[in-house]
Formats: structure tokens, C-alpha cells, sequence
């Protein structure tokens, strides 16, 4: 993983605990409905900030490598990489 973003990555699941911590509280207190809402919907926030993160990542260091590869295999394998991250996000939504 590149050090640069192993480190916001780090950050960034540091402060989602906080905030899941945060959200147990609040269930466990019965607060407001809509604060429990507001405050599930920041850590899905937080955690597609961390899946950008993560995607950076793996398409500037492996997928990369693979495109640039003179394996066939491992070019293809990239694309199909890609194309089931592409479904992963569009099912998920739906």
C-alpha cells in the first residue's frame, strides 16, 4: 500500500470507530431517531471516503502493474477487476 494513503486510510478508520462508538451510544441512550439517522449516515459517508481511499490505491499500484503487464492474463484480469467494482457499486445501490 502507498505510504500516503496507508496513512489517511489509517486516519480515516480511526475516526469511523469513533463514530460507530458514537452511533452504540446513541442506540443504547434511545436518542432521537433522527440523530441516530444523521449520525449513521456520516459513518456511510466515512466509509465511502475510506473506499476511495482503498480504490486509489489499488489502481495506482495493481491495476496499473497488471495494464502495463506482457501477461495477457494479467491485463485481463485487471479489466475484469475493474468491471466487478463497477457492479459491486452499482448493485449496492439498488
Amino acid at each position: 500500500m502507498r505510504v500516503d494513503i496507508k496513512k489517511r486510510a489509517s486516519h480515516r478508520s480511526k475516526i469511523i470507530e469513533g463514530q460507530f462508538k458514537g452511533l452504540q451510544k446513541m442506540i443504547n441512550n434511545e436518542d432521537y431517531c433522527m440523530d441516530i439517522l444523521t449520525q449513521s449516515l456520516a459513518i456511510q459517508k466515512s466509509l465511502a471516503s475510506l473506499n476511495k481511499l482503498i480504490l486509489e490505491n489499488h489502481i495506482t499500484t495493481h491495476i496499473k502493474d497488471m495494464l502495463q503487464s506482457n501477461s495477457e492474463a494479467e491485463q485481463t484480469k485487471a479489466l475484469e477487476e475493474l468491471l466487478r467494482l463497477y457492479e459491486l457499486n452499482n448493485i449496492r445501490g439498488k
